[in-house]
């Protein structure tokens, strides 16, 4: 990949870079934007993935990883070895893609991006080297949200199949889930999901805690706030030993008629 690309996409500009099949892969300061097509490309890509180090500003990277849908996704490649993120240090980097044998530099110009590619064998091995050098001084990211394969098969097997297929598809009609006005949360969603199925508000809980969702409180709270709002409610189940516990379901006849694809963006008309 020696031709430079010119007038294209991010997307495309990855996709040429994952096809020459290195066997390992430096993202370098990217944008938010990119950092989030990346995730898209390497979750949908076909081939056997290189290993992914991204290092990236730190306040980018959490201000990103504050979409659930991406956030999950990037779990994912992380809980798969295949992606590593960490953190820049005082100096920046140009925003670039780097392997032991090829340097594309990320330049975007409005929404065109330029991706400027030399495989001069002194150039790329002076900045494989160079990033590989700061990759060992930088500092590892945590990344807290679980992966969205590892949701989905233990909502799956210990809610039930069809609560994990509502949640799906709800995910699929949203396109960022951040909360606080802007897409649901996770933790919302997860709460109307099984308010939809009802769920008792002790086991999605406990569910959501388990897998690193959120804490049992933080959906409690979430729910006292949902109820306060007129949008889902509870009825109390009698257990043999114990305090009754709490059986959600939906309290609006909005909500209790739309579908799971129509189901968030419902939620968000009645919050509006």
């Amino acid at each position: 990949m020696s031709s430079n690309l010119l007038g294209t996409t991010v997307e495309d500009v990855v996709q040429a870079v994952l096809e020459e099949e290195p066997g390992e892969l430096f993202v370098v300061n990217p944008t938010a934007d990119a950092l989030e097509t990346l995730v898209e490309v390497a979750t949908a890509y076909d081939g056997d993935l290189p290993n992914i180090r991204l290092v990236a500003e730190e306040r980018m990277l959490k201000d990103v990883m504050g979409d659930f849908l991406v956030a999950s996704n990037t779990a994912d490649l992380v809980e798969a070895d295949t992606l590593e993120l960490r953190t820049l240090g005082d100096d920046t980097r140009s925003s670039m893609l780097v392997t032991d044998d090829h340097t594309v530099a990320l330049i975007e110009a409005g929404d065109q991006v330029g991706g400027l590619a030399t495989d001069d064998t002194d150039f790329t091995s002076a900045a494989y080297d160079s990033v590989s050098d700061d990759w060992a001084d930088a500092e590892p990211f945590k990344l807290r949200t679980p992966g969205i394969t590892r949701v989905r098969q233990t909502l799956d097997a210990e809610i039930s199949p069809e609560v994990e297929h509502d949640f799906d598809d709800v995910l699929a009609s949203l396109e960022t889930a951040r909360g606080d006005g802007d897409g649901l949360d996770e933790v919302t969603i997860s709460l109307l999901v099984a308010a939809k199925n009802k769920v008792l508000l002790y086991d999605i809980s406990k569910w959501g805690e388990d897998v690193g969702i959120a804490s049992k409180a933080t959906f409690s709270r979430t729910k006292t706030k949902l109820e306060d709002m007129g949008l889902i409610d509870t009825e109390k189940v009698p257990i043999d030993v114990g305090r009754p516990r709490l059986r959600l379901k939906l309290a609006d006849d909005r909500l209790q008629n739309a579908p799971p694809s129509e189901l968030a963006n419902v939620a968000e008309s009645i919050l509006s």
